[in-house]
């Protein structure tokens, strides 16, 4: 990620015992050399002495080596801890906050909509329900449903532990419970594919120093009995998220604002992700439109070309079950092949999803589809 662009904060929610911890550790563990931020209200809950603290940050944050900090905090410090994660010392790549604890999500939502700070931007929420317990956890926390309904993307986890039937029930419960059209990726042990929230960069890091990569590397290699080492034994690269397809789509041809706004609007709840950066040529909005959606969440981001750069659309999708041929032959259909012809309102439907920091709460409605 370019680091002069807003850093996505990605709200992580769900009730004790859902595996949210676990979800958490494993995209820390599957990260390649992305730098991650990540805010929670106690460390015990991190593997921190898996993950090599390089020692304390002060102000209660720590490193977690490779470049990813943690800091401990409540809600009423979360603005000051993302102001010190977004620093450009840091070299943050996305921010993950895990919401138990802190806050209410969808006061947390609000609060990141609202942010006014131009280093971070509102990246989603992620509701992760227990699977076993589902029943259980509505009865004994009924803000459940409240939870769900501001969701955009559901992680099912603990799907090992209930049969097909089951599974399926309680997708048409969530389905019922959550904003139309939201996503719901299943898990075991937390194993979602960390591409589905934010991009992985290569690790960079020279191995032989006993970097978390390195202990990682090792694990994988010798299929260490460690509950990390378990878990990357449990889903070897090129194996752990054999369920998800991604398709490419690239296209010198500027794409009609209007069609592509309805392509995203009729997007299948399969389509977990999609990234990168859309040429629409509309006179007087040439930049390229970076775009950022998980689930249902949709955000632009207007960015001036490079110099020399090609004024092209590429975009990467991430989904399961999908028609990946079908979305391409969608995709294809936006080509526009007279931009300069378009008038500016053909925009106003993208332009309801980039930011403006100016009049925080007019976007606030506008964040999710």
């Amino acid at each position: 990620m370019n680091s002069r662009q807003p850093i996505p904060v990605v709200v992580l929610a769900g009730f004790l015992g859902s595996g949210k911890t676990t979800v958490l550790n494993h995209l820390l563990a599957h990260r390649g050399g992305t730098r991650i931020g990540v805010v929670v209200n106690d460390f015990g809950s991190i593997e921190v002495d898996a993950m090599s603290v390089a020692g304390q940050l002060g102000d209660s944050m720590v490193s977690l080596g490779g470049g990813c900090l943690c800091c401990a905090v409540d809600g009423s410090e979360l603005d000051a801890y993302l102001e010190k994660l977004a620093a450009p010392v840091h070299r943050i790549d996305v921010i993950v906050i895990e919401a138990s604890g802190l806050a209410e999500p969808q006061e947390m939502v609000r609060m990141l909509v609202a942010n006014e700070n131009p280093g971070v931007r509102y990246g989603g929420m992620v509701e992760v329900v227990d699977a076993a317990e589902f029943d259980a956890t509505r009865t004994r926390h009924p803000e459940t449903d409240r939870h769900l309904a501001v969701a955009d993307l559901v992680v099912l986890n603990k799907t090992d532990r209930v049969d097909a039937a089951e599974r399926a029930r309680i997708e048409k419960e969530l389905a019922a419970l959550c904003a139309p059209g939201i996503p719901v990726v299943g898990a075991d042990h937390g194993r979602i594919d960390p591409e589905l929230l934010f991009d992985r960069r290569p690790w960079t890091e020279t191995r032989g120093q006993l970097s978390f990569e390195d202990l990682l590397a090792e694990a994988e290699d010798h299929g260490d009995d460690h509950e990390v080492g378990h878990e990357v034994g449990q889903g070897h690269s090129g194996h752990a998220h054999a369920a998800y397809e991604s398709v490419e789509f690239v296209s010198e041809q500027a794409l009609s604002p209007r069609r592509f706004i309805d392509f995203l609007d009729r997007r299948p709840a399969g389509l977990y992700r999609i990234k990168g950066f859309v040429y629409f040529g509309v006179p007087g909005h040439q930049e390229r439109y970076e775009v950022h959606a998980v689930g249902r969440f949709l955000r632009f981001a207007p960015q001036p070309w490079g110099r020399g750069e090609a004024r092209l659309t590429q975009l990467v999708l991430i989904g399961s079950g999908t028609d990946g041929p079908g979305l391409l032959s969608e995709l294809e259909a936006c080509r526009e092949p007279a931009p300069h012809e378009a008038r500016p309102e053909s925009m106003w439907g993208v332009l309801r999803y980039v930011a403006r920091p100016a009049d925080p709460e007019a976007e606030a409605p506008e964040a999710v589809l």
